[in-house]
């Protein structure tokens, strides 16, 4: 299987979820719902990515392009410019050789 059709079917999949959650933003929800909500892509996206930086062999360079990462997603408040400079900073590590 092709990457391209694994990052179309990943879409294909996530994206009318998430297009359904979002315009159900009319809804009002009690406030307990709403701090709850808060927290799921946080805690989502650290189970995702924790196993694969730590449990990797080369757990050095992800953890310099994690933290590269989640400084610039800290400082823009943008989720590309922290995908982006994590990958060059782990690219940069790797050409490097550290």
């Amino acid at each position: 299987m092709s990457v391209l059709l694994v990052i179309f079917l990943m879409w294909a999949v996530t994206y009318p979820v998430r297009w359904l959650g979002l315009s159900l933003g009319r809804l009002h929800l009690p406030p307990f719902w709403l701090s709850f909500l808060q927290f799921v892509p946080v805690s989502v996206f650290a189970a995702l990515v924790l196993p694969e930086v730590l449990g990797s062999p080369e757990w050095p360079r992800r953890l310099v392009a994690c933290v590269v990462g989640g400084l610039l997603m800290w400082r823009t408040g943008s989720l590309a410019p922290g995908i982006l400079g994590g990958f060059a900073a782990y690219w940069a590590v790797r050409v490097l050789g550290l």
